[in-house]
């Protein structure tokens, strides 16, 4: 018996999740873990985030970082995803676009309209850059609702 996902499974669940927790690390070593909303584009994960956050320049100065999604309340439900691999922030305008367009499709329901904010979270959000996180080939995952439980 395996409480793990296959990679096409753990995927699937990422790509299901609303909320991610992304961890970068400070340039003390420390890491720094986040929750951010995201998409899947190419079984990588793309978020947007202010530019002039410490997230930016903390990627920009060690792309290493790891990545986690977690469902379930009860513990036969708990199911997770946690990736490792690296952060960049995106170059490209395809692939920015593609990401603006996934998001909102996603998360379109669950924004709140930038004229309903106060003028500096306006003008903090109105300038955003895109960061792409690639995994290595180690998934750490588990789904305990595959225990097969006695009656």
């Amino acid at each position: 018996m395996s409480i793990r996902f296959t990679p096409d499974e753990a995927w699937a669940f990422v790509e299901r999740a609303h909320t991610g927790i992304l961890t970068t690390l400070r340039a003390d070593g420390w890491p720094v873990t986040l929750p951010v909303w995201f998409v899947v584009l190419d079984r990588t994960i793309c978020c947007t985030t202010p530019t002039g956050t410490k997230k930016v320049a903390r990627v920009r100065r060690d792309p290493r970082a790891a990545f986690l999604v977690e469902s379930g309340h009860a513990w036969t439900e708990l199911a997770a995803v946690h990736l490792t691999g690296s952060i960049a922030v995106v170059a490209d305008e395809p692939t920015e676009s593609a990401v603006r367009q996934l998001f909102e499709a996603k998360y379109a329901p669950s924004r709140v309209a930038s004229d309903r904010m106060p003028q500096a979270a306006q003008r903090a959000y109105s300038d955003r850059v895109t960061l792409r996180f690639t995994s290595d080939d180690r998934i750490l995952s588990w789904d305990n609702s595959r225990i097969p439980l006695r009656d």
